[in-house]
């Protein structure tokens, strides 16, 4: 299993030198059976090993963050520097990290990454790295710790954002409400967002926040 996750560590973590070396590696074996089997099909491989190159190249960290979650165990980590690059990403500038990871056994492994090659888990359509010097829970294979997977719904940092995302369907339907007191619809909405906020954060959401989000379910007309 370490060796395992030492080529998707390469893989994931340097996808333009991937390329080189998928491609190349494709190209060479194509061309050998070839030669050995007289056949000239099987230069295809080198059009498959193109393929599988590019494709590396946008989803490596994918992979790699599915494979690290399915079989590395629990670890702990923070990010120690963070340093934003020359080079850009859908216009916003890729940062580079350094990191400290401790493993089960104590032991301290710096790692790094950044914004396009970090493994997160869950996979979502939006990038979402843990502040400097804020713990965060991670996953990695014994035997090859810098390879880690980032897991966001288990970290702090991550629960803040999924509470804050909640949240916003409770201001939305408070703001429909407030524009339309009298809309039957808006008001059911309106209930059933606080419901559903309180049952999901109850235990770590700030008390406040769910008392007041109470006093406000308690406060609406019951429907009829």
């Amino acid at each position: 299993m370490p060796i395992l996750s030492a080529i998707s560590y390469f893989l994931s973590q340097h996808p333009l030198w991937s390329l080189l070396v998928i491609s190349l590696s494709f190209s060479v074996m194509g061309i050998g059976l070839s030669f050995l089997r007289k056949k000239a099909i099987w230069s295809g491989l080198a059009v498959i090993g193109l393929l599988l190159a590019i494709a590396n190249v946008f989803l490596g960290h994918i992979v790699n963050a599915l494979f690290l979650n399915a079989n590395g165990v629990i670890g702990t980590a923070v990010i120690v520097h963070a340093e934003q690059t020359s080079s850009t990403l859908n216009d916003q500038y890729i940062w580079d990290y350094d990191a400290v990871l401790k493993t089960a056994d104590g032991q301290d492994v710096p790692f790094a990454f950044d914004t396009m090659t970090a493994s997160i888990y869950p996979i979502r359509n939006e990038i979402l790295i843990p502040p400097e010097g804020e713990l965060f829970v991670v996953k990695y294979i014994p035997g090859f710790p810098r390879n880690a997977v980032i897991l966001s719904d288990q970290s702090e940092y991550g629960k803040k954002l999924k509470m804050d995302e909640d949240f916003q369907a409770v201001s939305k339907a408070e703001a429909e409400l407030a524009f339309s007191p009298d809309n039957k619809v808006f008001l059911e909405q309106y209930r059933q967002a606080l419901q559903q906020f309180i049952a999901l954060h109850r235990n770590d959401a700030d008390p406040a926040l769910i008392a007041s989000c109470e006093r406000k379910l308690d406060a609406l007309t019951p429907p009829k």
